[in-house]
């Protein structure tokens, strides 16, 4: 059946009975799917039943559905004319992971971050009522983003705007990791049932007549008035968030039963006013390894959907930056007991389990509050402790006032570790970790740093941990390379690491300037045949802030010239700047490789450094344009 469904409009009349085998295949295409290409598969599986519904009483794209964050869009993409398409999903040149406006009317924003819906969806709304436009908005969420701040300032204006905006929350206890706070607690204790709402509409309905029947004196006597009003149904009524910032609240529902979402959204959609329909799911539904243990498959690569099992842990000289990050955490929380984790909702994915499990009353996981986290470790540090705050490239950028106004103002000394940093294959443009350096570098006070491999990663968190003020080290998502000897050299601030080849003097050879995470590209681009007759040294930026630029113009004027091959992009970074330096003191003999002003897209680590230009093949013809030059 799926495979007929072109449109939304394809599914406004089937049966009871059609819909659950509808659901049943929605299902079974995501899993083999993804357990294929991987991608986000427990929180699109628990959105089945709730896509259904809101495809079947609402008309996109004249109606707007959005989705928070959206890595519960598949049902939806596969409800909009992208069946034949799907398998491509997280492919090159396929289908994206999130909503995407380059895929489909049906998709209103390219989405991949937290809490940003019902601010959106507002803005929408907005724009189609000063348009005259018909049609409805509705923000679909999950509980998780209420743990982002800017969710509660686009609920508090919509309360007070009073647009008849339509918010769906949907409820299953988790984002990525277990949802952790207070606001997961309160939603776990809203027990709202139909006749409770029947109940609480009459209500207001009875207090709104009372205070349209008493009359004006005034400010003083409005205010009084205003504030009766909110007593008398305080009164009456059962506590409710959602309520007291203006909405109408219907639920929890079962997210899982189509036919009564159905009719409650059908209800919902003639309402005038803002409503908020709290609907509970199960995340992972239909698929019992996913069920079982939905943080395990919320963003997984490839798995087997016979059993959910997945490869083999990768060897130990096959270990990744982030594995290495959490070992070295571990370590040094157990010689150090002022040393606290903290993460936004990213636990795993920061290598911070094992810290977790073993120092759990110094480990903080905030929510998905990337802000609160940044201010949350000055606070910290200023109270003698030494904050280790982890959160992906990608999400700091939420962050970047914090990072200037509460932690480098203030000379706090805490250590940022940014996973992801650079190219991230998979999750596509909203994903890339390709601004921090240039957010960051202009910013007084800070030091940033870039690890070469496992080792150098420990030698340069050592060195965070003792040194003044604030600290960004910057690991990709990426296997660490074999290990060298320079590697585990001692720090000295402002220098990097020096990788020398055998022959020729430094004046008949030429220097390959890389970010630590591009030295496995840089490494295989020097070891090409075609190239390898130009010798070449490589010179790895451990620090990019700061840089000691004396000793590095005296260092590349010794060589016949310099390529810079840099992780981030063009504007702003750090190749862009040494290039200027060295032309300030008449060396001209450059090149630089860094990612241009545009968003990359999805695609694995290979495809879009070549895409960048920074494949092996492409810096070893960069190096020989160089020597051509």
């Amino acid at each position: 059946m799926l495979e007929t469904i072109n449109s939304p409009s394809d599914i406004k009349n089937l049966s009871q009975s059609e819909l659950k085998q509808l659901a049943a295949e929605i299902r079974q295409k995501i899993i083999t799917t993804v357990g294929h290409n991987g991608g986000h598969l427990a929180s699109n599986l628990g959105v089945v039943e709730l896509t259904i519904a809101l495809h079947r009483v609402f008309d996109s794209p004249n109606d707007a559905i959005i989705f928070d964050v959206s890595h519960q869009c598949y049902a939806h993409k596969l409800l909009t004319g992208r069946y034949r398409e799907f398998e491509t999903l997280r492919q090159k040149n396929g289908l994206s992971g999130f909503t995407n406006t380059d895929e489909s009317d049906h998709d209103f924003f390219t989405s991949g971050h937290s809490s940003t819906s019902i601010s959106a969806a507002l803005g929408l709304l907005t724009s189609w009522n000063l348009e005259k436009k018909d049609g409805k908005v509705i923000a679909v969420l999950g509980d998780g983003a209420l743990t982002g701040g800017m969710a509660f300032e686009g609920l508090s204006n919509a309360g007070q705007m009073r647009k008849n905006l339509i918010v769906i929350l949907n409820d299953n206890q988790m984002s990525i990791d277990h949802n952790t706070g207070a606001v997961s607690r309160y939603l776990s204790r809203l027990t709202m049932s139909r006749g409770y709402q029947s109940f609480r509409y009459r209500v207001d309905k009875v207090v709104e007549r009372m205070v349209e029947k008493m009359p004006s004196f005034g400010r003083s006597i409005d205010k009084f008035i205003f504030r009766f009003k909110r007593s008398l149904k305080g009164l009456l009524l059962a506590n409710n968030l959602f309520t007291d910032l203006g909405f109408e609240y219907v639920g929890p529902l079962n997210g899982h039963n189509e036919k009564a979402l159905e009719n409650v959204l059908r209800k919902v959609r003639n309402l005038s006013r803002p409503v908020v329909v709290h609907v509970v799911t199960k995340k992972g539904k239909g698929y019992e390894p996913a069920e079982t243990t939905p943080e395990n498959f919320h963003g997984v690569g490839p798995f087997n959907v016979e059993d959910g099992t997945f490869e083999t842990a990768a060897a130990s000289d096959s270990m990744t930056f982030t594995q290495a990050f959490g070992n070295i955490m571990v370590d040094a929380a157990s010689k150090d007991n002022k040393i606290t984790a903290i993460t936004a909702a990213m636990a795993q994915g920061t290598g911070l389990t094992e810290f977790s499990k073993k120092y759990r009353e110094r480990f903080f996981d905030v929510g998905i509050a990337e802000e609160h986290a940044v201010t949350f470790a000055g606070g910290q540090a200023k109270g003698g402790l030494v904050p280790v705050v982890c959160i992906y490239s990608t999400f700091i950028q939420r962050a970047v006032d914090q990072m200037i106004h509460d932690i480098t103002l203030q000379k706090a000394h805490c250590v940022f570790v940014l996973d992801r940093a650079g190219v991230v294959p998979g999750d596509g443009v909203t994903h890339q970790g390709l601004f921090d350096i240039a957010l960051f570098r202009p910013v007084p006070g800070i030091k940033i740093m870039s690890p070469v491999s496992a080792a150098d990663l420990k030698v340069c968190f050592d060195y965070a941990l003792v040194t003044d003020g604030a600290v960004v080290i910057r690991i990709p998502k990426a296997v660490c390379p074999a290990e060298l000897p320079e590697f585990s050299q001692k720090v000295h601030e402002g220098k990097g690491i020096l990788l020398q080849s055998e022959g020729k003097a430094q004046r008949n050879k030429y220097l390959i300037v890389t970010t630590g995470s591009m030295y496995s590209e840089v490494s295989a681009a020097v070891k090409d045949s075609t190239v390898s007759k130009l010798k070449a040294d490589i010179y790895i930026l451990r620090f990019i802030k700061p840089f000691n630029e004396e000793y590095f113009i005296d260092l590349a004027s010794q060589y016949k010239g310099v390529l810079f091959v840099e992780d981030g992009v063009v504007t702003g970074g750090i190749g862009e700047y040494l290039c200027g330096e060295l032309a300030r003191h008449k060396y001209l003999h450059t090149k630089l490789l860094a990612f241009e002003d545009k968003f990359y897209s999805h695609a694995n680590r290979a495809q879009i450094l070549e895409d960048a230009g920074m494949s092996p093949a492409k810096i070893a013809r960069a190096l020989k344009e160089l020597a051509n030059a």
